[in-house]
Order: structure tokens, then C-alpha cells, then sequence
């Protein structure tokens, strides 16, 4: 059965579950006052979208856009659960995520991510994402690795 990925509440508690691992995931590749973790409580704001990939019901994968000023769009909370990665969950979830921001006519995706991240860099550049300097309001980081793809 083919994994399903759709718009969901990250107020859910698999879904809680599967954050609370990214975040896990992250702290033992980067230091705390470097990782830039939106809560589930954030994710569930209007500003954001956020989409669950499903396997046979489980949640094994997640990434969300969340939505900036000047028609800017951000890549958040990417993750697939380690049994499920190389079935390409991550470029799909990219993919969704980009159909969206260019149907609300967003011009711009950005995101940051860590300095121990190859597979991530890998999904966003086969996508089309290129490095660039610091977005939005993050800062300059020897610990962040920043991206952006134009959609116009």
C-alpha cells in the first residue's frame, strides 16, 4: 500500500509523536539554542499547513509551509521516521508543499535547516532549492544551512 499524504491537525497524538522525535532527532545533530522548533501548538496556527504522510494509518512522516509577509513561504518541521526513509516521503511532502504555496500565489520558498543534514539537503536540492544566505530572521549560523527556491 502506497504511503497517503494529506492536510491534518498536528494536534493529534501520533502526530505529537512524530514531532517529538524530529525534535529528538535534531538535539543530538545540533544545540539546543540552534534548533528553531516550531511547537505542534505553532504548527496549528492559520499562518500554517501541515502535512502528514500515512502508512497504513501511521503517521511516518510530516512537513508543513508556513506562511511569512511579502508572499514568503517556509519549508518547517520536515521529517520521516527512519523505517520509512528512501521511499522519497520527504520530496513528496516537498512537492505538496510547493503545489500549495504556488496555488495561494506565494512567490518565494525559503528554509532553514542544520549543518549535519545531507539527506535533507539532498531532497531540497533535487527539488530545486538553492543555498543562500540567512532568511527570514534567523541568523548567521556555522550550525544552519539556508535555502530558497522562487516560484514566479
Amino acid at each position: 500500500m502506497a504511503v497517503e499524504i494529506g492536510v491534518e491537525t498536528p494536534l493529534q497524538d501520533d502526530v505529537r509523536a512524530l514531532v517529538a522525535e524530529l525534535n529528538t532527532a535534531l538535539l543530538e545533530l545540533t544545540p539546543p539554542e540552534h534548533c528553531y522548533h516550531l511547537t505542534v501548538e505553532q504548527m496549528a496556527s492559520h499562518d500554517t499547513t501541515v502535512f502528514v504522510a500515512r502508512d497504513a494509518g501511521l503517521a511516518v512522516g510530516c512537513g508543513a509551509l508556513k506562511r511569512h509577509a511579502d508572499a514568503v513561504g517556509e519549508v518547517k518541521r520536515m521529517y520521516t521516521r527512519p523505517t520509512h526513509r528512501g521511499q522519497k516521503i520527504g520530496a513528496q511532502i516537498v512537492a505538496r508543499i510547493e503545489g500549495l504555496a504556488r496555488q495561494e500565489g506565494l512567490k518565494r520558498l525559503v528554509l532553514e535547516t542544520g549543518d549535519r543534514h545531507p539527506a535533507a539537503w539532498a531532497v531540497y536540492e533535487r527539488a530545486g532549492f538553492s543555498r543562500c544566505g540567512p532568511v527570514l530572521d534567523y541568523p548567521d549560523s556555522e550550525w544552519s544551512v539556508f535555502y530558497e527556491k522562487s516560484l514566479t
